[in-house]
């Protein structure tokens, strides 16, 4: 199994300063990786964001969570990130999806493609952007993408590209991202467009076993390299295991959930430092997901799983 590490999906902040104090803390803390989503609400744009995240940190790894491939060119974003990977020594991770959230491209006018077609894209676009990172001219016809003999400037630091990762919830993405990907994401159904009584639905134990296997199916004898990660709706550290017990009862309603399948959720880490690390293990165990994000305001709770965890 891979070794445990942690990320942080950290979106904006109030000055560039605190931003820069933040990600120092994150890296301090122990945490891998710091994530920056892509959307149009507000949150900062993600290429900025982690451009300065790489520059104030020394080790810390940067990525996106995931880029949109419908909000830019796959041939920008190859250049933006390979620029990225090389001014960071190699800390560069490239998150990548086919789009999900429907008012982003309602409020922008762009079209919102079935979610075959926007997998297509997306899909296309993994091929041209690794072509374009081999250091070899490509040229590449598709439905969606045409380059014509177009070596990529600059190179990547990392031999081949930063490490790409594709996450979802149905079969078609996790088919493609078990092929294609380094780092899969075992996420909630987002199909609809937005979060709803079906994402809790969707995000019950059985479900993310049901991801894990199509995974390994699909990625057949190369499932063993694959890092199977995690991106938690939320955790809490608490002082004793009933005070999770009574927030896990307290929340289930408001989800169409009881308790008892609520408790199965993996994206929900509850408990107490040593219940959070033995979930951890668990879901490892059965479900594969040794990379685990949390959210920015959960950065010092778990700060002590994530030194009894990290690396083991």
């Amino acid at each position: 199994m891979h070794p445990f590490r942690f990320g942080v999906q950290f979106s904006k902040s109030a000055s560039g300063d605190d931003y820069r104090d933040t990600v120092r803390r994150i890296e301090d803390s122990g945490y891998s990786t710091v994530f920056c989503p892509d959307h149009f609400d507000d949150q900062w744009a993600p290429t900025v964001a982690l451009t300065v995240a790489a520059e104030a940190t020394t080790d810390l790894r940067v990525a996106t969570l995931v880029y949109d491939v419908d909000y830019r060119h796959p041939v920008v974003l190859a250049k933006e990130i390979a620029t990225l990977d090389l001014v960071s020594n190699g800390r560069v991770e490239f998150g990548i999806g086919a789009g999900w959230m429907s008012d982003d491209y309602d409020t922008a006018g762009i079209p919102f493609d079935k979610a075959g077609i926007r997998i297509d894209r997306m899909v296309e676009a993994i091929d041209v952007v690794r072509g374009l990172w081999s250091g070899q001219p490509l040229n590449f016809q598709g439905e969606h993408y045409v380059v014509r003999d177009m070596t990529g400037a600059p190179s990547p630091c990392q031999p081949g590209g930063p490490p790409i990762i594709v996450g979802g919830g149905g079969k078609r993405v996790l088919t493609e991202a078990a092929r294609r990907a380094d780092i899969v994401g075992l996420n909630a159904s987002l199909h609809a467009g937005s979060v709803g009584p079906e994402t809790a639905l969707s995000a019950l134990g059985e479900r993310f076993l049901e991801r894990r296997n199509w995974v390994e199916e699909a990625a057949g004898e190369r499932f063993s390299q694959l890092e199977l990660q995690m991106n938690t709706f939320m955790t809490a550290v608490t002082a004793t295991t009933a005070e999770a017990d009574e927030m896990i009862e307290g929340m289930a309603p408001m989800f169409g959930l009881s308790p008892d399948q609520a408790r199965t959720i993996p994206m929900v880490l509850a408990g107490t430092v040593n219940d959070v690390c033995e979930q951890l293990h668990h879901h490892r165990e059965l479900y594969g997901t040794s990379y685990w994000v949390i959210h920015e305001g959960e950065v010092d709770a778990m700060a002590p799983v994530v030194a009894k965890m990290s690396g083991t």
